[in-house]
């Protein structure tokens, strides 16, 4: 039996040294030699404070700042640890809702936040800023999502629309190599942006 045993223990400890501490330290170290700033969270940082990552939103409040997607993500409650809360953009539970297009949860969320949305402008309300991504952690926004938003902040930051949305476009990403994914506008940079506009 221990002819048997021995070769099956060293096995594991041979591919748990080679998979579970050599090649992630490799692996690791090639990361932060070709991309240093990808490797450690893609911080985007500014009067050498960290702001924030290009990879996760933020929520941004008032009505000078372009907002974010919706955040599913949550967290327990320090109150009640039965209970949950929300805790939107939380890296630590990336999740989307789970609710299924036939729950009440979801339809009284999404119809709350459109009839907010309906109050600061009148036209079509673009999906993305009343539904969740699965990973509830998008820091983009479609450009269809930031031009309903333009007369709110223009109006916000007395500035014409005309400036915010060549801001918009100046923000704006095309697909990968022209042909994958769709355009989209980095919320955060965007609202960075209108806040140098002031310096």
């Amino acid at each position: 039996m221990t002819k048997e045993l021995r070769p099956a223990i060293m096995m594991v400890v041979l591919l748990t040294l080679l998979t579970g501490i050599l090649y992630p330290v490799a692996i690791t170290g090639v990361a932060q030699v070709i991309f240093p700033a990808r490797a450690n969270g893609s911080l985007v940082e500014r009067d050498g404070k960290i702001v924030g990552s290009s990879l996760i939103g933020q929520v941004f409040t008032g009505g000078k700042y372009f907002h974010g997607r919706p955040s599913a993500t949550n967290d327990t409650d320090p109150n009640d640890s039965t209970k949950t809360v929300d805790a939107p953009y939380s890296a630590a539970n990336s999740m989307g809702s789970n609710l299924g297009p036939t729950s009440k949860a979801l339809v009284d969320r999404v119809t709350s936040a459109a009839k907010d949305l309906k109050t600061e402008n009148d036209k079509p309300i673009p999906v993305d800023l009343v539904t969740t991504s699965s990973s509830g952690l998008d820091p983009d926004i479609t450009p269809a999502a930031a031009e309903f938003q333009i007369p709110r902040v223009a109006k916000a930051r007395k500035m014409s629309e005309a400036a915010v949305r060549d801001l918009v476009a100046q923000h704006t990403s095309g697909r990968t190599l022209g042909f994958i994914g769709e355009p989209y506008v980095r919320v955060l940079e965007l609202n960075m942006a209108l806040d140098d506009l002031k310096k």
